[in-house]
């Protein structure tokens, strides 16, 4: 005999890989952000010290900047599509914003690559510096983050307005608050603790619109 848990059993397990999907990204960057050796604030030299001295740690912000990689443009499709349900022009705007934000963030992790590589291969602090900063200085890192710092903060929180009658409000805040609080205590306020605590609101803004998208 088929009960009804027997017929929503496989969309509660579908409706799950859908939560999990989505919240693995901000899940990894906020892991990210609690392992990394230096602080967004410091400068290029600072930056080489810290990870020549941490090279564990560095070595877990590149595999967790990967899982990100995987991860965070699916995430954000689906609450994309929850909020252009909800709010068609306003989700489709915010969404595409952070699409762009998002995906600009994986093209600067050269920059975390090359201080990790350089000791490796025998360079001197001073030379794995130089090639930071050649990097740094070809224009296409300076659009990159330009998109990444607009497009993250401000399609995340058009992503929280749009959701705003879709998903609990508390829900919708913590998405909309999130990365403008990321920003906030990794750059202007650097608190590693609480920049963790930012990109987890962002995981919870996700994992609650992507819970709604399969309700039953």
């Amino acid at each position: 005999m088929t009960t009804t848990t027997d017929v929503l059993s496989p969309v509660r397990t579908h409706r799950g890989a859908l939560v999990a999907l989505a919240v693995a990204g901000p899940v990894a960057i906020a892991a990210l952000r609690g392992v990394l050796p230096y602080s967004t604030a410091d400068d290029p030299a600072t930056v080489v010290e810290r990870i020549a001295a941490a090279p564990g740690a560095q070595s877990a912000v590149l595999w967790l900047s990967y899982l990100a990689l995987l991860t965070l443009p699916l995430g954000l499709l689906i609450v994309t599509r929850v909020a252009v349900a909800a709010r068609r022009v306003l989700g489709l705007v915010g969404g595409t914003i952070a699409w762009l934000g998002y995906l600009s963030l994986f093209f600067m992790v050269a920059t975390d690559q090359i201080p990790l590589a350089g000791p490796a291969a025998g360079l001197t602090s001073a030379q794995t510096l130089a090639v930071t900063d050649a990097v740094t200085a070809h224009p296409t890192q300076a659009v990159a983050l330009a998109l990444f710092v607009a497009g993250h903060i401000l399609g995340t929180v058009l992503l929280g307005i749009a959701l705003w009658r879709a998903v609990p409000w508390w829900a919708a805040l913590a998405l909309a608050v999130s990365q403008p609080l990321h920003l906030v205590f990794a750059v202007v306020l650097p608190v590693p603790a609480l920049d963790v605590a930012a990109w987890l609101l962002t995981a919870v803004g996700f994992g609650v619109a992507a819970s709604r998208r399969l309700t039953p």
